[in-house]
């Protein structure tokens, strides 16, 4: 057991994975201790997306310059929607790749239909037909233990089935061939992962093997964790995970260096509202070519989905009002009524009325009702408070006022509803949204520019780019059994190299144990479980005598080294917690051996 030594050595903070998430493959040794709208604006729209801009992180955060064979691609795996983006030498420029139906973004869907495995546009159209076998919004599922709170309230949702496998493990079940069978999230986004890296390879003529996955900014080692397994089945070499709204701040950002018009640097914040999580990041952009990222926030269960999940909650009581029948029951009809009611929500950001109707809907009753732009509003209210209170966040542990932010960038597809577009305006004293890059698609063209810049390619404002990211979730050790002590803050800039000193809490302590959670709440119980380990050979003796420093190291690539040093003997111990994983190659083969290759629809 640890307890504080009253001298605070200093605080550090758990990577928020800048470029590459702590995932776990750990390694421990006995060590020596030591200091070491689609919106309009400067992109082309004709054809794929493009524009000539690109972006490579410095020798500050470590020259990166791998050299490989195949195509380097940038993907968003988004909650609703995907896309893939890819560097071109020869053109100078990032293209958004068309899948099979020649969209540049593709539903984030997988169905099981007739011993067919459906990914993309073909999927989504089974959510009407066969709800219980399509799998939607699979990215809520990542890195989640069963048990967690947000993901028990949403599983009344979902018309398929998910169920607890072992250590709390999430299961998606489905009827595939005949017979159920059982996927983890990460096999079902690999899925999702597989169909974009083999459009990419129809569209490209060329083999693709190595890949850039952008993350939510406020995911969580084991959801960046998962996120890199996913790639891993879908047969990726993931290059490095780069939260969204850094991604999206390349995508912004690039055609403005060496441009002797731009200001030395200006503070940009970034709000990424998307299908299904939402994201906030303060940077600040130079005129040289830095990103540098001061504070991120959000909410990994918030976006698109819950508007649309509140709107059918409204038509599933009027008319259980009006025809005294729950309609909760039939999962096919609550299918129709999310499609219907996620087109109503489009068709709001541009008039203040529209209509759902579904014919022979329910018991053969058709369903008919006219939703306001005001009652959309006044159903999502407490969901646009938390998006403000998020970005009021944001600003405090940036330590910049809001007049102080010189652009304010919009990403996701829910960034065009006009309360979001509207509180925002408010909130800065309507200083002018940025809406110059394409909300739906600005987040992989940035990936894609990493992708190059990682690989060696791109023209020379890639390759002169530095990127400067945060940790998004704190740090720490257990203390007092259950007590969080924090080590990296969040938001700590990285790399970085934090320490903390600890006494003995019992007489004749045999040895520390140094855990490692991730996450705010004041209990690590509350918090993510990392790793740990134990250091013996604590000499006996009575409480507080002896004690052990305990350092928390990151470096750029989201590597987190772990090291506890007994102060009387100098024996110490250590472990790496790196982006492989706590799952083992064995779990991977096996679900790689398990898995079912996809056919229909991209």
């Amino acid at each position: 057991m640890l307890s504080r030594h009253k001298k605070n050595t200093c605080n550090f903070e758990v990577l928020k994975y800048l470029p590459s998430p702590i995932i776990c493959k750990l390694f421990q040794q006995t060590t020596k201790f030591s200091g070491h709208s689609k919106c309009q604006g400067s992109h082309p729209s004709k054809g794929p997306r493009s524009s000539s801009i690109g972006f490579l992180s410095k020798a500050t955060h470590s020259k990166m310059s791998t050299k490989v064979k195949s195509t380097p691609i940038g993907i968003d795996l988004g909650t609703t929607y995907s896309c893939v983006a890819v560097w071109f030498d020869q053109h100078n420029r990032v293209e958004i790749l068309p899948n099979e139906q020649g969209n540049t973004i593709t539903p984030s869907c997988v169905a099981c239909n007739d011993g067919q495995v459906l990914v993309g546009e073909g999927a989504k159209n089974q959510i009407t037909r066969n709800p219980i076998n399509t799998v939607f919004g699979v990215k809520r599922l990542m890195g989640s233990r069963f048990s967690d709170i947000k993901l028990q309230k949403e599983l009344v949702s979902w018309p398929f089935k998910v169920i607890e496998g072992s250590t709390d493990k999430t299961i998606i079940v489905l009827e595939h061939m005949g017979a159920n069978k059982e996927f983890s999230p990460e096999e079902i986004s690999s899925m999702i992962l597989k169909n974009l890296k083999e459009a990419a390879e129809a569209y490209l003529g060329t083999t693709v093997r190595d890949a850039v996955i952008t993350v939510p900014a406020y995911f969580s080692d084991k959801q960046r964790q998962a996120t890199h397994i996913a790639g891993t089945l879908a047969g990726l070499n993931i290059l490095r995970l780069i939260n969204e709204p850094t991604a999206a701040a390349i995508a912004y950002g690039l055609d403005t260096f060496a441009n002797p018009n731009h200001p030395k640097q200006k503070n940009v914040f970034v709000f990424d509202l998307g299908g299904g999580t939402f994201d906030v990041s303060l940077l600040t952009i130079s005129r040289e070519g830095t990103i540098s990222v001061k504070a991120v926030g959000g909410d990994t269960h918030l976006g698109g989905e819950d508007f649309d999940k509140a709107m059918v909650d409204h038509c599933v009581q009027e008319f259980k009002k009006k025809h005294k029948k729950d309609m909760n029951i039939n999962a096919r009809a609550i299918g129709r009524l999310k499609v219907a009611c996620e087109k109503a929500k489009r068709d709001l950001s541009s008039t203040t009325q529209t209509s759902i109707e579904i014919d022979c809907f329910y018991d053969g009753i058709d369903f008919s009702m006219k939703v306001t732009r005001a009652k959309f509003e006044e159903l999502n209210a407490s969901f646009f408070k938390k998006c403000i209170l998020h970005v009021e966040n944001c600003l405090r542990d940036g330590n910049v006022h809001k007049h102080n932010v010189d652009d304010i960038v919009l990403v996701g597809g829910s960034t065009r509803i006009p309360k979001v577009q509207q509180m925002l305006g408010e909130f800065f004293d309507w200083k002018p949204l940025c809406k110059t890059i394409n909300a739906d698609e600005a987040v992989a063209y940035g990936a894609a520019v990493l992708a190059a810049n990682l690989s060696g390619k791109g023209n020379k404002a890639v390759k002169d780019m530095t990127l400067l990211d945060v940790t998004p979730l704190s740090l720490g050790t257990s203390i007092k059994v259950d007590i969080m002590s924090v080590i990296i803050p969040r938001n700590t800039p990285v790399p970085t190299i934090k320490e903390h000193e600890y006494v003995t809490a019992n007489d004749n302590q045999k040895s520390f144990l140094i855990d490692v959670y991730q996450g705010e709440c004041g209990k690590v119980k509350d918090n993510i479980f990392l790793d740990k380990f134990t250091l013996h050979g604590v000499p006996p003796g009575p409480a507080r005598k002896e004690m052990v420093k305990v350092r928390f190291s990151i470096d750029a690539n989201g590597i987190l080294d772990v090291s506890a040093e007994l102060v009387s003997t100098g024996n110490t111990r250590s472990m790496v917690i790196t982006r492989s994983g706590n799952v083992s190659k064995d779990d991977i083969e096996k679900m790689l051996k398990k898995g079912i290759k996809g056919s229909g629809a991209v």
